[in-house]
């Protein structure tokens, strides 16, 4: 069992109950936690905007309560963003980061695109049953307002809200960048490039994985979180 527990935090639109397998399968090595970011998951819609701040003020609102020093972190998409802000905002808190699927190029083209596909009442019209998903998953909270902030959260993104090159190389922990083969919202080039930023990054590539966590093998992936962990890379 290792010395330090582990967070799982989930990607935007998600929740923690998504990342249930993933804790099951690491649970005979870590101490496992799963935390649901403000206003998803049917908790309240917060004052301030979504993003990075907000998010990041969760996870270490959730260590102090769990009374946790410091932890590892595994975070899926948007998940894998935060750990990383956490990670550079309160470096003795974190121990390593391994991210899947996360997306760091957030350029106006980019942003457009995502944003595009962030309208609620086009989902309901063109993809319902995803729209009752969101809908059952975010219950009582109201799904719609939760896409409409995460859409203005990567729109603020494209206006450079994000982390920069500067605070990657400033990261001396160890990150590992993980992208699946088959992920149509990520590429191979950009988490390539962070992995190269990251003082102790590498990258962690997923033949045949495309970008929902269903759609990953948890026993391979919690091989390779702890096989990262455990090489302290």
């Amino acid at each position: 069992m290792s010395d330090l527990p582990i967070l799982l935090l989930h990607g935007a639109l998600g929740s923690a109950d998504q990342l249930s397998p993933l804790e099951e399968s690491l649970a005979n090595q870590f101490l496992v936690y799963r935390l649901g970011f403000s206003g998803h998951a049917g908790k309240p819609l917060p004052d301030v905007p979504f993003g990075n701040e907000i998010f990041a003020q969760d996870v270490v609102k959730f260590l102090d309560q769990q009374q946790i020093k410091k932890a590892h972190i595994f975070g899926h998409s948007m998940g894998g963003y935060v750990g990383l802000y956490v990670a550079h905002h309160f470096s003795d808190r974190i121990a390593s980061v391994f991210t899947l699927g996360t997306k760091w190029d957030w350029t106006p083209e980019v942003v457009a695109r995502e944003v595009k596909m962030l309208n609620p009442e086009k989902m309901e019209e063109k993809v319902p049953r995803f729209a009752d998903l969101l809908a059952s998953r975010h219950a009582p909270v109201d799904w719609k307002e939760i896409v409409r902030r995460t859409a203005r959260m990567m729109q603020e993104f494209g206006n450079g809200a994000g982390l920069t090159e500067a605070d990657f190389r400033s990261l001396h922990i160890p990150v590992s960048i993980g992208i699946g083969e088959l992920d149509n919202m990520v590429s191979l080039e950009e988490s390539r490039r962070i992995a190269e930023w990251l003082p102790k990054g590498k990258l962690a590539y997923f033949e045949g994985v495309k970008h929902p966590i269903e759609k990953m093998d948890v026993q391979r992936l919690a091989r390779s979180i702890s096989e990262s962990i455990q090489s302290g890379r």
